[in-house]
């Protein structure tokens, strides 16, 4: 019985010293500011989006004058689309029937 309880005092001098060198926290605080690794971007919105009035992310062809003092200019030639595709119905991207792989196998320029 002594053997045991002498093996649990020992056990239990073991842990004491073993959590007292290791610290979860330290005790004063950070002397440098470190900053976050998130960057903000268009508003929390992302690519070509913005904020609209009642803060919902709107992502509309929109140019002029946006909220926020900012200002979006008009786009300047093309529909977005390599050349050859023009802008289907849902705003994707299509190419011509006239360009591309034809239905025999051939292909034209």
């Amino acid at each position: 019985m002594t053997k045991i309880l002498h093996m649990m005092a020992a056990c239990l001098v073991a842990m004491f010293i073993v959590s007292t060198q290791a610290s979860a926290a330290p005790m004063m605080g950070q002397s440098i500011a470190v900053k976050a690794h998130v960057i903000p971007v268009a508003g929390g919105c992302g690519p070509n989006g913005w904020r609209g009035p009642y803060g919902g992310c709107r992502y509309t062809p929109y140019y002029g004058p946006l909220p926020g003092g900012y200002y979006q200019e008009a786009p300047v030639m093309g529909n977005g689309c390599p050349p050859g595709y023009w802008r289907g119905p849902w705003g994707h991207c299509r190419n011509t029937p006239y360009h591309g792989n034809l239905p025999g196998g051939g292909w034209k320029p």
